[in-house]
Formats: structure tokens, sequence, C-alpha cells
């Protein structure tokens, strides 16, 4: 036990002094204060998307009413707003080069709330900074959606409501604890009506896409460079989610887990694209490589949840035979086997897909087109395409097919003293026409996208067709609430080569020089930071129990809420018995349990009207005792003025009446006022009635 010092009683004697200023401010300042922290907390999370000058003139301004509200000075005059709103304005347009749209109207919206605090002269201009904030709470909705977002939103929305109840009640009424009870008790009254709305209000296009999370992040993209994969082994966000549909629900074995993505046989010598419109083939479709999909075994289904990628292109397990139905998207399947919807995807996905682990794809017999996957940027690389020149000299791989090429190819990997590591530096900095030359041959260190485009481009050396495939490889061991997570970590490039024959086989030279990576599932980790770190060496199971907690949280938050669509609407009729569900159905529902909802409220209202005012209540039941004592009253009366009668009428008999009465206006009115009636105070009224009337006798 610590003990009790002088210097500890001092110590704990200045933090009580340093609180002390502020229960002796007037209630209307600690109101205001109140009032400008909920506003603070509403826009904080709009921080990230803000211009710097706005949070800056915000927080400035919010700073400024805060000093006013303690020091009691006036507020600035309306020419201070003016000119304040215009510098906002100017500024807004000189950053967004106009006043409308999603951005620049949140700017302003923002800026107005901040604005507004300093006109706060009547309850009116209250109500309007009530009225923004509620409006500012939906709009964080337009940049996320996230389970984080709607509790911080659940806070703000609480506060704001406790403002409200505040600014009703007569200054000093009520304490702003009972403000807070009042306020989450109206928050939980109308919550069956929030989740009724939610449930039954149609799904109507756009009203319910708007906002999605993942706009600012992806994990997969339309080019490859060297380096750009391993900065997303640094993010442990989620990609998607997956429940495998088939006996035991087990996923498929960790060396099949590839999640297919974009494909890329372009390359300039620094970046590998697809080629496509972009990146157009030498070659007419005619004689191109198709995809010539033959599967073998019984499909593996599974539902997926996906998270916005801002791409078209949709990393299914390899490898789907099946379109995905996806409610709103059209998908089709390229030659290269991508599955490509017909706009970005935007918005959280979750449907159902099919995947064959043993499959064959591409054309058997050489095709023209196969030379797009062939050919090299001219003076790239010389010393790389002299040692593939230098390998097939070699008299046991003069005659060697492709298959045992890339085999050669793959043991030099594996015993050529690469390494495997997140952080192996910038290649080509010195020489960008040699950055695969100075990873191949000198320093030997990289991530998976350096050994898929060193190896692509060693076989291409050797005329054999090749690609790179990126996408996703492995997700976590064990599940999640039912579903196994695939990370952003776990992005991955591996490659393709062709074989007459065979057609396109997967080779992935990470397993040559990390087997754990794909066989194991053992992602390369960034070292933890400080507090992390601290956490990690102290109890290592509990932040990772932490962890999927959260990720189990959001995972039903994705499920129940975010993936209620038209679909599940629908199908909740089909569960109440309505076999051919429609719009018609889905509003006639809605309206009548609105309205069976309402009846009851009122029903319950009628029961309970006389518990609406409990004060009001004890004053009748004191009235009554007082007309029977013969002193008559008024409703509108105050007790303070029917103890003045009291003592008129019954003289000293009636004294202990009148300061019961007294005692009630001071519990109902005075500064240290009670949320509800005394009821000790009713039977002592009651008892001094008898009293009094007994001795009238």
């Amino acid at each position: 036990m610590t003990p009790i010092t002088d210097a500890g009683i001092a110590a704990g004697a200045d933090r009580a002094a340093r609180w002390r200023w502020l229960a002796r401010l007037p209630r209307e300042s600690r109101d205001t204060l109140f009032l400008l922290a909920v506003i603070a907390w509403t826009i904080s999370p709009h921080t990230a998307h803000l211009p710097p000058w706005c949070i800056a003139l915000t927080a400035l301004v919010l700073l400024w009413r805060c000093r006013l509200a303690i020091t009691l000075a006036p507020l600035p005059g309306r020419w201070w707003l003016l000119g304040l709103l215009a510098l906002a304005a100017g500024a807004t347009f000189m950053t967004y080069q106009s006043l409308l749209g999603k951005e620049p109207g949140v700017t302003l919206a923002v800026v107005l709330m901040a604005l507004k605090t300093l006109e706060l002269r009547a309850r009116r201009d209250a109500f309007v900074v009530f009225f923004l904030g509620f409006f500012l709470v939906l709009t964080h909705f337009l940049y996320s959606q996230s389970l984080l977002v709607a509790l911080a939103m659940v806070v703000s929305v609480w506060g704001l409501l406790t403002a409200l109840v505040l600014a009703h009640m007569p200054v000093g009424q009520p304490a702003l604890r009972q403000a807070a009870a009042l306020a989450a008790r109206t928050a939980f009254w109308g919550a069956p009506i929030m989740a009724l709305l939610f449930v039954l209000f149609p799904r109507v296009g756009p009203l319910w896409g708007v906002p999605q999370d993942g706009l600012s992040k992806t994990g997969l993209s339309n080019r490859m460079t060297m380096g750009s994969i391993a900065e997303l082994a640094q993010d442990d966000s989620i990609a998607m989610r997956l429940r495998f549909l088939g006996p035991g629900g087990a996923p498929p074995p960790a060396q099949s887990q590839y999640f297919r993505g974009p494909v890329f046989g372009h390359f300039d010598g620094r970046e590998w694209r697809p080629i496509g419109p972009q990146q157009p083939s030498n070659f007419p479709p005619a004689m191109r490589p198709r995809a010539e999909l033959a599967v073998t075994g019984p499909a593996l289904r599974y539902e997926i949840t996906l998270e916005p990628l801002k791409l078209t292109i949709l990393p299914l397990l390899e490898v789907s035979s099946a379109p995905p139905q996806i409610d709103g998207y059209a998908a089709q399947q390229r030659s290269d086997l991508q599955w490509v919807t017909d706009r970005p995807v935007f918005e959280r996905l979750r449907f159902e897909a099919e995947a064959h682990v043993d499959f064959r794809h591409g054309p058997l017999d050489p095709v023209l087109g196969l030379q797009d996957y062939v050919e090299l940027p001219p003076g790239y690389n010389p010393r790389t395409l002299a040692w593939a020149a230098a390998l097939r000299r070699q008299p046991r791989y003069l005659n060697a097919d492709s298959i045992t090429l890339a085999q050669a190819v793959m043991n030099h990997i594996r015993s050529g003293g690469f390494e495997y590591t997140l952080a192996p530096g910038a290649y080509g900095e010195d020489n960008p026409r040699a950055a695969i030359d100075e990873f191949w041959l000198d320093r030997r260190q990289g991530f998976c996208e350096h050994f898929a485009a060193a190896f692509v481009v060693v076989l291409r050396a050797l005329d054999i067709p090749a690609r790179i495939v990126t996408g996703y490889q492995g997700m976590d061991t064990e599940p999640i609430d039912g579903y196994y997570v695939v990370r952003q970590n776990a992005a991955h490039a591996w490659a393709e080569y062709w074989v007459a024959g065979k057609g396109w086989l997967r080779a992935d030279p990470t397993s040559a020089v990390s087997p754990d990576r794909i066989q194991n599932n053992r992602m390369l980790r960034p070292e933890p930071g400080l507090v992390a770190g601290a956490w990690e060496r102290v109890s290592p199971a509990f932040l990772s129990g932490i962890g999927d907690l959260w990720d189990a949280a959001n995972n039903r938050w994705n499920q129940w809420v975010l993936s209620y669509s038209r679909g599940a609407q629908f199908n909740l009729l089909k569960s109440l018995g309505l076999s051919s569900a429609d719009w018609q159905d889905l509003a006639w529902l809605l309206l009548s349990s609105l309205s069976a909802l309402s009846l009851a409220v009122v029903g319950w209202a009628w029961w309970d009207r006389a518990r609406v005012d409990p004060w009001l209540r004890q004053r009748q039941i004191l009235r009554a005792r007082l007309h029977a004592l013969g002193v008559s009253s008024a409703s509108h009366e105050p007790p303070r003025s029917l103890a003045g009668r009291v003592r008129q009428q019954l003289g000293e008999r009636g004294a202990g009446l009148a300061a019961l009465l007294e005692l009630l206006d001071l519990q109902h009115y005075g500064p240290a006022a009670r949320s509800r009636p005394d009821p000790a105070l009713t039977r002592k009224f009651k008892a001094e009635a008898r009293s009094v009337a007994r001795s009238a006798v």
C-alpha cells in the first residue's frame, strides 16, 4: 500500500482546486461548455476528411467560445461572424473549386456549426445548433459506416439530446446527470421505432448505397511495381470473410488458398499492367489465348463478404467456373480467369460463390497471342537475360522442356541464398533499367512480387510465355464467429507459365524461399510499435482475444446491418408466410406495424396519464387534503402561495401544513431541486392534515 504523505495530500488538494472553478461557474456557462464538448466530439471524426484550415478555424472558434463562457464575456458582434463566414466560404471555394458537393458541403456545415456557437443568445439559436449537430452526425456515414463510427455517433446523439433537454428546462433545472439520464431513456424508448423503420423501410437505390468504407485504400491494384505488395503486408485490416458451406465447413488446404485478382502480362521495365484496353495485345482477339477452363471434382461452395475494392475485379478463390450472383452487379469471366464486374466495387458485397481447386485452363496448342507473354522491354536487365541464356546453354538444359526449365529457376531461388523479407529496400534507384538485375544477381532480398517478377522475366528470357497473377493467398487458420478471415497482409503475387499440352501452370516462387508462407499461412509481419510490442510480450493471448472479439463484432455489424438489403427484406417477408413478397406487402407491413405501435403508445399513455408528471400527481393529492380542510386552491398556484393561504385560513393549526408546503416549493424550484417528489413529504402532509382535521372537531 502506498503511504500517505504530506506531498500526496497537497497534490490531491491541488487537483481538487483545479476542478473547483468549474463548479463555481454559472449553470448557463457549464451547459455551454458541455454543448461545446459534444460539438467537438461530433466534429472530430471529420478531421480525416477536412482541409487543415477548416480544422484550425473550427478549433480556434470553439476555444474562443469556451473562453467567453468561462469569463462571462459578451459574444462577438454580427460583423465578426459575417467576416469569418466569408473567409470560410472563400477558403472552401479555393480548396474545392466549388461550394456544392459532398466535400465542400461537409466543410461548410462544420464551419457553420462552430460559428453558430458564437451566436447562442436565445433558445432558438441553441435549437439551430442542435439540428446542425444531428445533420453532422448523418454526414459521417457519407464516409464510413463502420461499427466504430456508429458507436461514436451514438455518443454524439446522446450528448445532443442531453443538451436539448437542458435547453427546454429552466436555468439550473435539472442537473446535468439527470438530463443525461432522461436523454438516454428517450433514446431507449425510441429505439424500437428506429429498428422497425430500418427493417421494413424500402431499400431504394441509391439511398442505401451512398457511402462505403475502404474508399481511401484497397488491397489490390491494376498495376504492380517491385515493393507495392510489400506495403500491404503491413496492413492487418480485413479484405474479405468466408464461410464454407460444404460438409463440416472446412476450407481447402493452405496450398490451395489462392484468391485470383489482377493478372499482369505487360511489362515496360518498371511496371506491370494487364493486357487490355490501356495495354492492347499485338494480336487480334481470334489469335489470343482463350480461357478453355476444365475442372475436376466437386465444387467447393462458400459465402464471401468482400470489402470495397475500387476495382472491377473480384478476387475469388481459384478457380470459379460459375458466375457469382451479386445483387446489382453483373460479373463475367475474362480469358485470364479474372472475374470482372460491370462497375467498380465501392461497397461491401456479400454473395455466394463456388470454386474448384483442381482445374486446368488455357490453350493446349500454341497460339500466336502467347507472344504477348514472352515480350520483354529492350535494354532492361541485361545481366538477368544473360544469366538465362547461360542457363539454357548448359548441356542438360539444351533440349529441356518448359517444366524442366521452370523447375531449374525455382531451384536457383531455393538454393541461391535468397531472403524473403518485408524490407528489402528500393531497387533500381541507381539504374532504373537494372532493378531485376540488382535483385536476381546482387542483393537477393525481396517480397513475393520481387520473386514473381524476376521469375517471369527469366522464363520470358527462356522463351517461355509467363505472366504475374496477384490476389491473396492464405487466411487466418481459425475462424472468427464462423468466418475465415483474409486480411490485406495476405496480398500475394505468383506466376503462371504456359506449357504445350497442359495450358497455364501455377508457379509460386515464394514457396521456394519461404515454404511456411504458403503451406502454413505464416505471413511476414512488421515489427510492432512500443506499446503493442510491450503488450505482446506481456500477454499475446490477450491481444489476440481482443482482436478476435472486435473482428466478430464487426462481422455481425456487417452481416446484420450493412448487408441488410432488398433481398433480405423480401426473405423476411417470406419467412412470415408471404410466398410472393413485393413492395406492396412491405409497405402494408410497415404501415400496420407503425399503426399498432402508435396505438400501443397511446394506450400506455392513457393508462399511465397520472404518472406523466409526478409533481402534478403529488400536487393533486395535497390540494385534495386542503380542500377537505376548507382551503381552496387553483391548479396553477405554486406551493408557496398555498402556504400563505393556509396560514390565513387555519392560523396556528395550519403552521405545520404551511411549513411542509414551503419545503415542497424548495424541493421543486430551489437550488437543490429534486428530480422527483419526496414520498416522505406526502406522507407527512397527509398525517398533518388528519391531525388538523381532528383538532377542529
